[in-house]
């Protein structure tokens, strides 16, 4: 059994007519001896030798990809991915065929392009025609609600709006921008063809505004119900939006108003954790964008990949108008933050000043209550005093002041309480009040202490 070199391309007895550079080193000396003619001899057998082998690995290579070439893997490609790929490519014959073969000519790709909407941009009228001789939808719409008369008319291919029209387009088609087709053609042969045939069919402004407001106008009706049944106004489709992520995005306004009226949050996020401010500023919707800041939205919020809302946004006067509002949120912010401490301040001060003459008065009539129980204590220690003799005692200096003061209270015919008088030239109430306010003072010091 013949054992083969491990390798993808091995061959056989290649040592025999390959060389090593240690050899060729060692070859070079013998080499020098030889005449010119036996040189080019011995370089043209070289050469023999090496297309020989490269020969073989060749052949090699052919007999290895023939064995595997039963494992390859096939790729194929579904009729409709075919018929968009046909139609790009302006491949009638191959579109003819597949229309058929029972393709449905209103396939559409992940965008929600149809074949008809692909002719609309590439110009093709030929295709155009063969589409709607199989039934394709003149009014089909792609992710972004545009039809194929959108397209035609922002182009401006006068021959294919006129096609189209007469096929029964919708003139007053509404797309994800809140655009007629009318609203962005610049072509204006193209304009007055279109403004044309809506003048002959009677459209009026109102009927134009009606129509443009009609999505959400069913928006708004259809979240109402949804409260009137008590149902969520935060629900999540299956990106993570929530009504007012949709309603920001497509500049309704009204329906905006609505959900904040509900109490809404602002900072709600997709599965992006985009907020309602990013889909406001992404699609250009000014007024959308500073109603949500005006009930809380941040500006400085992150969706997944570290953006804000100015970031997003392509619109350069939008986002200079972006720019401003963060700046008077920050101020506004700031001015809160200072206006929160001078009122803790003052609540502060306004309770110690409340302590402090509350402290006061307790003291002044505490220290009336107290001259009074005082007057009538020394009333009653005067009656005892005097019903009681008194023994003969030595006399001192200290006894001595002491009778003295109880013959001075004797003389005392009243039960009103002693008072203290003033010193000569000042009025004895006056003397009194300024007392009390001592003693008051050194008693709040006192509680404060």
């Amino acid at each position: 059994m013949q054992v083969r070199k491990a390798g993808k391309y091995s061959c056989k007895n290649y040592k025999h007519i390959t060389m090593e550079h240690a050899d060729l080193v060692a070859d070079m000396v013998r080499v020098e001896r030889l005449t010119t003619q036996e040189r080019l001899h011995l370089a043209r057998h070289r050469r023999l030798q090496q297309l020989k082998v490269w020969r073989q690995r060749e052949k090699e290579w052919l007999r290895h990809q023939t064995r595997h070439t039963s494992n390859k893997r096939h790729i194929y490609f579904s009729d409709s991915v075919m018929l968009l790929e046909a139609a790009a490519r302006n491949d009638i014959d191959e579109v003819r065929r597949l229309l058929k073969k029972g393709v449905n000519p209103d396939s559409t790709n992940e965008d929600g392009l149809t074949a008809l909407h692909q002719c609309c941009i590439d110009d093709n009228e030929e295709m155009m025609k063969l589409l709607v001789e199989f039934g394709a939808n003149v009014n089909a719409e792609d992710s972004e609600k545009w039809t194929p008369l959108h397209a035609a008319a922002t182009c401006g291919h006068l021959h294919l709006v006129r096609y189209l029209i007469a096929r029964g387009a919708n003139l007053l088609a509404v797309n994800a921008d809140g655009n007629m087709p009318y609203d962005i053609c610049e072509d204006e042969k193209t304009l007055d063809c279109i403004e044309g045939e809506m003048a002959r069919r009677g459209v009026t402004q109102e009927l134009i505004d009606e129509t443009r407001a009609s999505t959400e106008v069913q928006m708004l009706k259809d979240l109402q119900k949804i409260v009137t049944m008590g149902g969520d106004l935060e629900y999540k489709d299956h990106q993570g939006a929530t009504p007012l992520h949709i309603a920001s995005a497509n500049g309704y306004l009204r329906v905006v108003e609505y959900l904040l009226d509900q109490h809404i949050s602002t900072d709600i996020e997709d599965n992006d954790k985009w907020q309602p401010v990013h889909a406001a500023a992404c699609w250009g919707h000014l007024e959308v964008l500073e109603l949500l800041v005006q009930n809380g939205a941040d500006l400085n919020a992150r969706n997944k990949h570290d953006e804000t809302p100015a970031d997003i946004c392509e619109d350069p006067e939008i986002r200079e108008r972006i720019v401003e509002l963060k700046t008077e949120q920050e101020s506004k912010r700031l001015r809160e933050a200072q206006g929160r401490r001078v009122r803790r301040s003052q609540s502060i001060n306004t309770r110690t000043q409340s302590v402090r003459r509350t402290s006061i008065r307790d003291k002044v009539l505490t220290t009336k209550k107290d001259a009074q129980e005082e007057a009538r204590l020394r009333l009653q220690a005067q009656q005892t005093y005097v019903s009681i003799p008194t023994p003969n005692l030595p006399q001192t200096e200290n006894s001595t002041n002491t009778q003295d003061m109880v013959n001075n209270e004797t003389d005392s015919s009243t039960l009103t309480p002693a008072v203290r008088k003033g010193p000569e030239g000042k009025d004895n109430d006056s003397f009194l009040h300024e007392d009390v306010d001592k003693d008051s003072v050194f008693y709040v010091t006192f509680l404060f202490l």
